[in-house]
């Protein structure tokens, strides 16, 4: 694949070139004029797998080139590289995510070799074509016979306290076990369920499939927190407490041990049916969480006003916050927020040793994300935990050293 290189300063282009070279990118294109750039890549979409982008350029700049590679549907990854403050490298960043381009990062200049062999770590990875056919739909019905069919399946993405590396919980994750395609994920479905009033009936099965689980754990000598996705719809049913209490009592396990995540950003549609259900909730001593804390438009209203003990949050935020002060600045801000309410603290997101080190650092009290463990079927906990153990005492060993 050929890469492409982006920059009107000559001798950054040939040391941004030589570096890349380095690092195995052996077949680069280079140009000093972005327009001509873009006339290139439109010309041989399928063959270019890199663009590495100077943001501030004379003709074009770097945002422009963006939103024109967004418009041809190129499919490969972008690097942007800036002398800009980090903030404006980290909106452009965003910008060309939400444009539905493959950001494998926004880098300051000077540009070191260690840097960007950082980034460039996932690059290689397969870029998908251009022309490829988008994700497959379901209709209600077939959304519908699934759901009453049993073929919805929870997999569990497990909780450690960062203190002590203890197993303390899972998130469930729905997940849709279809006798076709596969195991189809939730962003495939979810949007149908609600749309189409079917959002309960999944509730009630992740739920139940979720407390018949932990039964199981707890069987086993595991009492763990297990954590369930609900929907704003969930919260306009002032019976659902009930139905929660009653799916629980079948199964045997004690409403404690059960926490609800909520995303932030929609409770605020129905407040009145919102804070009944959610005060009764907790009057049950069933656990609340504001999940992806941040990403919304009211979260410390919500603080104020809803009873929440656990506050959550978002990857966008945890994951590289040790090496981003404004992300630093937001996630100490959030955790000192949640120390002072009382609540206990959860960050997502945690994929790598150094996202480690650094919750660790903080006032968090549990860590969840692919450096702990990616979400599992239920059979294949045991020997996740087993491997676990190991690495916990490595990690403990570590910072201890």
């Amino acid at each position: 694949m050929i890469t492409v290189l982006i920059d009107d300063d000559p001798f950054a282009l040939k040391l941004l070139s030589h570096q890349l070279a380095q690092l195995g990118c052996n077949d680069r294109v280079t140009f000093t004029r972005a327009a001509e750039a873009l006339a290139f890549i439109e010309g041989d979409l399928q063959t270019v797998g890199l663009i590495v982008c100077d943001l501030q350029m004379p003709d074009m700049d770097g945002v422009e080139v963006v939103r024109h590679l967004a418009r041809i549907r190129y499919a490969g990854a972008v690097l942007l590289l800036s002398g800009e403050e980090g903030r404006i490298l980290q909106t452009a960043e965003k910008l060309g995510c939400a444009r539905g381009l493959r950001m494998v990062g926004a880098v300051s200049k000077p540009v070191s070799q260690d840097r960007l062999r950082e980034v460039l770590v996932g690059y290689a990875q397969p870029v998908a074509s251009a022309q490829a056919p988008g994700r497959k739909t379901y209709a209600r019905e077939e959304l519908a016979r699934a759901i009453a069919s049993a073929e919805m399946v929870n997999h569990y993405q497990p909780k450690v306290e960062f203190r002590s590396g203890a197993f303390v919980g899972v998130e469930a994750l729905v997940r849709w076990q279809h006798p076709q395609d596969g195991l189809v994920y939730p962003d495939q479905f979810i949007s149908v369920a609600e749309e189409h009033g079917l959002i309960d009936a999944l509730t009630n099965s992740v739920l139940r499939n979720a407390v018949r689980q932990a039964r199981r754990w707890r069987d086993g000598g595991l009492d763990l927190h297990v954590a369930v996705n609900i929907s704003v719809a969930n919260l306009a049913d002032l019976e659902f407490p009930d139905a929660l209490a009653r799916i629980s009592a079948e199964a045997g396990v004690p409403l404690a041990s059960l926490v609800l995540e909520v995303t932030e950003s929609r409770l605020m549609e129905d407040p009145l049916a919102t804070l009944e259900i959610l005060t009764r909730l907790r009057l049950k001593r069933i656990g609340l969480s504001i999940d992806d804390f941040g990403t919304g438009h009211s979260s410390l209203a919500q603080l104020r006003d809803y009873p929440f003990d656990e506050l959550k949050i978002d990857r966008g935020f945890a994951h590289g916050a040790w090496r981003d002060a404004s992300l630093r600045a937001i996630v100490e801000a959030s955790l000192a927020m949640a120390q002072q309410l009382g609540m206990r603290s959860v960050a997502e997101g945690i994929e790598d040793r150094s996202d480690w080190d650094f919750l660790r650092s903080t006032p968090c009290t549990v860590a969840q994300g692919y450096f702990i463990a990616r979400p599992m079927a239920a059979a294949a906990l045991p020997t996740w935990l087993a491997e676990w153990q190991a690495r916990r005492a490595d990690l403990l060993e570590t910072a201890a050293a």
